[in-house]
């Protein structure tokens, strides 16, 4: 018997319609003459998906009594006897009643694809076994139930049922998902935006990727060797070299030019193990890559061209980044053009793209314009063709020697000098003009093979070989000290742009010139270090064997403002122009640091004297009415002979709520006091936030009739303060319940969100406007005057400097529909097993 087609409707959250899509692809299925049953479908209550249930056969669930709980689920043996062409079974990952043959939906759906059965399921992709993790830390919310992956991909079908975030969220606020009641919690925590977005993108990748994978199977079934790029997908070549950063820096925004680009490093390792890396240098790169969104490979073979293109084409790549070589000109002159040409020649239709770096032949240090003006190798090289160039000249004039040649046999000598002079320079030139004159009159002048200047002329012809050698190399000799200082002009201004963009970008100004100085001066290490000892900035490392320079940067009273550290060579008279500069820019950027920290701190200075304004301005307001209102009461008390027991005992009322009136404003001040002082006392422990919730409301003295409560009992222990804690939330829901409208109840909800507990309280009032949000936290901010016991305005300032005393956050959202709500995030405390771990 023939398997059944198994199709999955991949969704990335609950509510974007898979279950309406597979009914609606049922009834065209049975309009087009199919057998289709319902095997099991859930509607959650959904008008518009009970809807479409009319008009398919439905086979009967099987009941299944657990704890004295009736469940019902998909009777499989049903669904054989009754034998249709297809067969509707939602929820592929749900777990089945105890009891059940198979522990899963999935194994169920295994059994009717073994009988010949077409299956049509929906899934969503929190339930894909290989995501569950990743799922957890967008959500925070742990899934139970999980289908392997290779199920899924064992699917002959697999469409996404695809709906855009925010219409998503507005089908949920309109009550088309959940009923009202659940409406604000889902919104508030799994249904954020932020969430769906990124659930989303989940969704799509992975069937992109089960795309790409079944279009690398019909590629292997079929032999097509070549690459179809239907994506970007770029291997930057890794050596192990300190030029893995940039090259794969390149690489990362190369993929990021087109939707949907990925990026590989690969590492070709020898055969033998011993082709060398630089220690620790591969593990960064990699974390690099990783931490880009980027895969990791190593591999290993011996032709690294080859290796190189064979792994790009198996990985359908269409792009391949390398960098330029390391080698110097004259080493890739004797050995050849090297590994870029051989990946060049071989990659076909991958473009390749070398990248030029730091370490590219030797390392990126400042031209030296002090010494010799060529350098040793030009020098060696004049001297090779010197002593090569000139034997070899005198072998090939002797063997064509006529008595005619002689002006030739000069003229070639001449050019021989002249040739080793614009090489080597000075000495391997005068070298060849002695040489070449005493070869000329050795082998060329009558009488032959002697070393006699009988005629004043070739004594003059000597000379002139050794002024035309001396007059050519001091003009060699001027150009490459001009040539040089160019190219050190050049450096300089491309450090000094360096530093500048570095600093533009938002980077550290000092450790980008001190970063910039090692690089440029070629030092092992350089440090700033402040007039206390302290480290303000370092690059590479020092060198315990040796005395470093000291060099002062800046100016204050009683010495430097600091001091820089350079380990290494000494610099050159050049070199010591440029740092001078370098140093002013330090002591600039330093300046420019002290200054913005006073600033900081004046703005601090004037935020206090505001709120000590503040304060006076609250006492002589807000203290005077209940102060005066006490002491007329306890003045009245006085004459007690003359009141009445209804008087006395208003009396009595008035001065005990205004003393109580007292005693919280006081409180308050003192503990906003303690807060902006930053000595606020805090003993963290774990919270039960159920407990800390109840003890609020019923210090409020509120009921079930002004607020509700969806409390998750699975939610673990926060770690806070339980004093401050009640005193934030008792704050936080007194001030929602004064702006809830008469015969509106409040919402108070408690989630999970990963590693971050959150405390919800939801309001229907008037809510605030987004650009004042921010403001009520203030001290001494109150929307409007009213009644004397109200207080100083300072509940959600303290509310606010509690929570973040205890490390966590409370801050306002609006409330879908109209109103506020109030998120207070405060950390999980850790279990044993994790404390153990």
């Amino acid at each position: 018997m023939a398997r059944g087609r198994l199709r999955v409707l991949l969704g990335a959250a609950p509510g974007v319609g898979k279950t309406y899509e597979m009914l609606a692809e049922a009834h065209q299925l049975a309009a087009a003459g199919r057998d289709v049953v319902i095997g099991v479908v859930e509607t959650h209550g959904r008008s518009a998906t009970a809807g479409q249930v009319a008009g398919l056969e439905t086979v009967p669930r099987r009941s299944i009594r657990h704890r004295d709980v009736e469940l019902t689920d998909l009777d499989v043996d049903a669904v054989l006897a009754r034998a249709p062409e297809v067969a509707l079974i939602d929820e592929l990952a749900h777990t089945n009643a105890p009891g059940s043959r198979n522990a899963k939906r999935w194994q169920d759906v295994e059994e009717l694809l073994d009988a010949g059965i077409d299956v049509l399921t929906t899934v969503n992709v929190q339930h894909i076994e290989s995501l569950n993790d990743v799922v957890e830390k967008i959500t925070g919310v742990a899934q139970q139930e999980t289908v392997p992956d290779a199920v899924v991909r064992a699917a002959d079908d697999i469409e996404v049922v695809d709906l855009a975030p925010q219409s998503l969220r507005d089908r949920l606020s309109a009550g088309q998902v959940y009923p009202a009641e659940r409406v604000d919690a889902a919104l508030s925590n799994y249904f954020r935006l932020g969430n769906l977005t990124a659930l989303r993108e989940l969704a799509l990748l992975w069937l992109a990727d089960e795309v790409d994978s079944a279009l690398r199977s019909y590629r292997e079934a079929h032999g097509i060797d070549s690459a179809w790029q239907t994506r970007e997908r770029v291997v930057v070549a890794l050596t192990g070299g300190p030029e893995g950063e940039t090259l794969i820096r390149r690489g990362a925004r190369i993929a990021a030019r087109s939707a949907g680009g990925e990026l590989m490093a690969v590492h070709v390792s020898a055969q033998d193990g011993l082709r060398t890396v630089t220690p620790g240098a591969l593990s960064a790169q990699q974390q690099l890559v990783a931490s880009l969104g980027g895969s990791f490979h190593q591999v290993v073979g011996d032709d690294i061209p080859a290796t190189l293109v064979e792994f790009a084409q198996s990985v359908d790549a269409t792009q391949l980044v390398i960098g330029v070589s390391r080698r110097s000109r004259l080493s890739a002159a004797l050995t050849g053009p090297g590994i870029g040409a051989g990946i060049i020649r071989s990659s076909g239709d991958i473009d390749v793209h070398i990248v030029s770096h730091s370490a590219a032949g030797g390392r990126l240090t400042l031209p030296r314009v002090s010494g010799g003006a060529l350098g040793w190798r030009r020098q060696v090289l004049g001297w090779v063709v010197a002593l090569v160039g000139g034997p070899l000249l005198s072998w090939l004039l002797f063997s064509l020697r006529t008595e005619e040649s002689i002006t030739s046999d000069v003229l070639a000598y001449q050019l021989l000098v002249v040739i080793v002079a614009l090489i080597g320079g000075l000495r391997p030139a005068l070298f060849a003009a002695v040489l070449s004159g005493l070869t000329l009159d050795y082998l060329f002048v009558v009488p032959l093979f002697t070393i006699t200047i009988a005629e004043p002329l070739h004594a003059l012809a000597l000379v002139l070989y050794v002024i035309i050698a001396v007059l050519v190399s001091i003009v060699v000799d001027q150009a490459a000290r001009r040539a040089r200082a160019a190219r050190r002009a050049s450096a300089e201004a491309e450090l000094l742009a360096t530093v500048a963009g570095s600093v533009v970008r938002g980077e550290s100004a000092p450790l980008a010139l001190v970063s910039r100085a090692r690089e440029a001066f070629g030092l092992s290490g350089v440090r700033l270090i402040a007039p206390d000892g302290s480290v303000l900035a370092t690059d590479g490392e020092p060198l315990p064997d040796r005395e470093p320079l000291l060099v002062p940067v800046g100016e204050q009273q009683g010495g430097p403002r600091a001091t820089l550290e350079l380990h290494g060579d000494e610099l050159d008279a050049p070199a010591r122009r440029l740092l001078d500069a370098i140093v002013a820019q330090l002591a600039a950027a330093i300046e420019h640091t002290e200054l913005t920290a006073a600033a900081r701190h004046a703005e601090v200075l004037a935020a206090t004297d505001q709120v000590r304004a503040a304060l006076l301005s609250a006492i002589s307001h807000d203290l005077r009415r209940p102060l005066a209102a006490a002491m007329a009461a306890i003045g009245g008390l006085r004459g007690a002979g003359r009141l009445s027991e209804a008087d006395r005992g208003e009396l009595l009322a008035t001065a005990d709520e205004s003393l109580s009136v007292l005693t919280r404003l006081v409180t308050d001040l003192l503990d906003v006091s303690r807060v902006e002082a930053g000595v606020l006392a805090v003993s963290l422990s774990p919270v039960d936030a159920a407990d800390a919730v109840l003890s609020a409301i019923d210090e409020l003295g509120s009921g079930p009739s002004e607020i509700d409560l969806n409390l998750d009992p699975d939610l673990p222990p926060l770690l806070a303060d339980p004093v401050l804690l009640q005193r934030v939330l008792v704050n936080v829901i007194a001030n929602a319940r004064r702006h809830s409208p008469e015969g509106t109840r409040m919402l108070v909800t408690t989630s999970r969100l990963g590693a971050v507990a959150e405390i919800r309280i939801v309001d229907r009032g008037p809510g605030v406007a987004a650009d004042r949000q921010e403001s009520m936290f203030a001290p001494f901010q109150r929307l409007g005057d009213s009644d004397n016991t109200i207080g100083l305005g300072l509940g959600l300032a303290l509310s606010r400097g509690f929570t973040e005393g205890m490390g966590g956050t409370l801050t306002p959202e609006d409330t879908p529909g109209g109103g506020l709500t109030m998120v207070i995030a405060l950390p999980v405390a850790a279990s044993d097993a994790e404390v153990v771990s």
